[in-house]
């Protein structure tokens, strides 16, 4: 009998977030396919492809792949992202180019070779990973903040576009630990939740946006940040 549960794929899977949301969702019964320029850890969920989310090609042929091997998509999790942090008076065309691309251009790439496979699930769902730079700055990371500003825009967009068969949300990440560096108290203690974030906190929020219970809920953003955004912050 064929496998019917559902087929969740995830760029940028193979690490950080992606890998996290991976497992999350694995563990409560979906399919993965996860898509990344760097393998994914041997005991990573699912089937993993290589694949540079700025190709139009590769994007094709990740699709394609789905299509033929796991024969539904009901979710797709645009994660896939880069950071090119330097002073714009240095920043090329070409490295601005390489930021846009991976981080903006390619959920429009994704989403335009995976609406019909997501439509004819009955009950297709897009969250892109956003971040709190589409609000608010730190110097050097203007590449980066328009990516992640052009994804709230395009989110609303083909939420309105694609519904209703296709819901498109936007979760927009704060200070989520995901490296091995050691935390401080006051790293904790800034935020008004009294922590730092953790992946499991981006996972949870993802894995409803996908799934049924949030079937009334389109086009929105749900920034996970512990409130960051909402302290004011001044100099004492």
């Amino acid at each position: 009998m064929a496998d019917t549960s559902p087929v969740a794929l995830i760029t940028g899977g193979a690490h950080g977030i992606g890998a996290g949301l991976a497992a999350h969702l694995a563990a409560k019964g979906w399919r993965v396919v996860t898509a990344d320029m760097k393998p994914a850890a041997a005991d990573a969920p699912g089937r993993h492809v290589i694949a540079d989310v700025a190709d139009e090609a590769a994007i094709r042929a990740l699709i394609d792949s789905i299509a033929a091997t796991e024969g539904q998509l009901d979710g797709m999790v645009c994660n896939a992202g880069i950071m090119i942090r330097k002073p714009v008076e240095e920043l090329s065309l070409e490295e601005w180019r390489r930021v846009l691309d991976t981080n903006l251009t390619s959920t429009f790439l994704l989403t335009r070779a995976a609406a019909k496979l997501l439509r004819s699930s009955g009950r297709g769902a897009i969250v892109t990973i956003a971040s709190t730079r589409a609000h608010m700055s730190e110097p050097d990371t203007e590449a980066y903040s328009a990516t992640k500003g052009g994804l709230l825009a395009l989110t609303h967009a083909l939420a309105i576009s694609l519904g209703p068969a296709i819901r498109v949300n936007c979760i927009s990440p704060g200070w989520i630990h995901v490296s091995n560096e050691e935390l401080r108290p006051e790293d904790h203690e800034q935020h008004p939740a009294g922590r730092v974030g953790m992946v499991e906190d981006v996972s949870a929020m993802a894995a409803w946006l996908l799934g049924p219970e949030a079937g009334f809920v389109t086009g929105a953003e749900f920034v996970v940040d512990g409130g960051m955004t909402r302290k004011m912050i001044y100099a004492e």
